[in-house]
């Protein structure tokens, strides 16, 4: 999907009611069934009624290591919201949805002066390690141009791009975090009003980070 720049970006982000689709979410897996096994014996068949040995369908279950989305508005501290969007009210807001065990977002926002900022933390449950595995691989090719981030999560990508409207421009950083069948996911951007310049790339890249990071963490001590 194409980053939306500014001013159509604020209005859509500042819309109060977003509504998520939750199909391919389903938190529903059916048991695996094994054959059953028959054993006959050419020895058997000559001298008396063929011999079968049949066993049970054997059920499989995969383990999810996280089952339910944490608060996403505790996923930062409040010194790292008042440091990365000055203004905004710490607490937060959580956008509505439509599915809570599958996905949580919280959003901050502020406009100080003439500086904006807008931050994103989103917790999403995949049905498996490997659901997450399949939609961290498709979101990271979809935003190309970014590199991992060592050392943080199973896997971690960051990407920064610039857009340009009516010759005010806008630089967001988005961050994706798989852990296990969970993915972080946390987008960070930035304006200037008055110099109608973006902040820097080092600026949004280390805020977005340091965002996921703490997400992280959270998302860890909710197993």
């Amino acid at each position: 999907m194409r980053d939306l720049p500014l001013p159509l970006a604020l209005t859509v982000r500042l819309m109060p009611v977003v509504v998520l689709a939750t199909a391919g979410w389903a938190l529903s897996s059916g048991p695996l069934s094994a054959s059953p096994a028959k054993e006959d014996s050419a020895q058997d068949t000559a001298s008396g009624p063929v011999s079968t040995d049949e066993s049970a369908p054997s059920t499989a279950t995969e383990t999810k290591t996280y089952t339910k989305a944490p608060s996403p508005c505790s996923g930062v501290k409040e010194k790292t919201v008042k440091s990365l969007v000055p203004g905004a009210k710490t607490a937060g807001k959580e956008i509505a949805s439509t599915d809570e065990s599958v996905r949580r977002t919280c959003s901050w926002n502020a406009l100080k002066g003439f500086d904006y900022r807008w931050l994103d933390i989103s917790y999403e449950i995949q049905q498996s390690d490997d659901k997450a595995e399949s939609a961290y691989k498709a979101r990271t090719t979809e935003k190309s141009g970014g590199g991992a981030v060592p050392g943080l999560g199973d896997s971690a990508y960051s990407v920064v791009n610039l857009t340009t409207e009516d010759k005010q421009q806008t630089r967001e950083g988005v961050v994706y975090v798989r852990m296990s069948n969970a993915l972080v996911v946390v987008t960070y951007n930035g304006s200037d009003f008055e110099s109608r310049k973006a902040p820097s790339t080092d600026e949004i890249n280390k805020g977005a980070i340091k965002a996921a990071k703490e997400a992280a963490a959270v998302l860890e001590d909710a197993r």
